[in-house]
């Protein structure tokens, strides 16, 4: 099966530029209740995940950082643990498997690596359960 079915497209999906500030990742985040969004460039091509995790670590190590000047912090200069593998919007619905067990999503990209939405861990465990429970049957 094609993921094209399972998509969330960009213009249903949080997401930020590595442009764009913590502060506005830190409100973006808390207002949608994400722990993780996709960051693209200017460009639109995604170029990783930002993590509740990236953001603390960078709020831990930097002096005199509170969350009134997270304003002045450009999400590019935010060191990122994690990058949710993209993976193209011709793959199968088993080449997201694997990536699903470690992100919370699995970004999406067309054949210019321009990003056009994700797919959700839940979308593809579901997935996973109707077929599981089809074969039991």
């Amino acid at each position: 099966m094609n993921i094209a079915f399972f998509l969330t497209p960009k213009n249903d999906v949080a997401f930020e530029n590595v442009n764009s500030t913590m502060r506005q990742a830190l409100e973006k985040m808390d207002f949608h209740k994400y722990t993780a969004i996709p960051i693209i460039d200017d460009e639109g091509k995604y170029v990783g995940t930002l993590t509740e995790g990236d953001l603390l670590r960078k709020l831990k190590n930097t002096p005199n950082l509170n969350f009134n000047n997270t304003n002045k912090i450009i999400i590019n200069d935010i060191p990122r643990r994690m990058h949710n593998k993209a993976v193209f919007i011709n793959a199968d619905i088993e080449d997201l498997i694997s990536l699903s067990i470690n992100q919370n999503f699995v970004p999406v990209v067309d054949d210019n690596n321009v990003f056009i939405g994700i797919i959700k861990r839940s979308d593809i465990i579901n997935y996973c359960y109707k077929n599981l429970a089809a074969v039991s049957k």
